[in-house]
């Protein structure tokens, strides 16, 4: 690439740069990123509906998404600038060849050429179950989930919480077994009025 087309795309660079810290400054003076005012004027967000505390922490990781992309635009800038200081400007870093001119005028920071950019944006992310192979060898606790062992049928989770809830239910003179949730005590059955009839004149 010449020097008058370098010249060309570093002040492109340049003026991109200018817009996107420019943006940065209007998103923070319209509070949508670096805003946690809301939430910091409370003293305590005990009294707040958790969808009100949810809204507000949406918004601030929103803010934060937004700042972020702008950042990451501004370093791919940031290095494209470089890249023209070491003569290295409209090269595909993946597989050497120029990258195309219209290309360019689009995306002026562009590193990889539009074969090389579509294959890696064709790579898929993990499986959401391609599991971290350290699973395969964890045993007994780690490797149990809500259901327990599904190989397991001896004492599972289930059997754990059964056992645990047995002991809420009581037995009557018959035998019966009944769930006594409604007292804690015994002494929580006695009524305001057995209590105030007990009490001397």
């Amino acid at each position: 690439m010449d020097d008058n087309k370098l010249e060309y795309y570093k002040n492109k660079l340049i003026k991109e740069r200018k817009n996107v810290k420019d943006l940065i400054l209007q998103m923070k003076k319209n509070e949508v990123i670096n805003s946690k005012a809301e939430i910091a004027s409370e003293l305590s967000l005990y009294d707040n509906h958790p969808s009100d505390v949810a809204t507000e922490i949406n918004d601030m990781e929103k803010g934060m998404a937004f700042k972020q992309n702008e950042v990451h635009i501004l370093k791919k800038i940031d290095n494209a600038l470089l890249r023209i200081q070491e003569h290295k400007y409209g090269i595909c870093k993946q597989c050497g060849k120029p990258i195309n001119e219209e290309r360019l005028e689009f995306i002026p920071y562009a590193e990889n050429c539009v074969e090389c950019q579509e294959r890696l944006s064709s790579i898929k992310p993990r499986d959401i179950n391609d599991r971290p192979v350290e699973e395969e060898v964890l045993k007994y606790p780690f490797g149990v989930g809500y259901k327990g062992n599904s190989n397991n049928i001896e004492f599972d989770l289930e059997d754990s919480y059964d056992a645990v809830d047995s002991y809420n239910r009581l037995e009557d003179e018959a035998g019966y077994y009944y769930d006594d949730t409604e007292y804690v005590d015994k002494m929580d059955s006695i009524s305001n009025e057995q209590y105030k009839n007990q009490l001397p004149d």
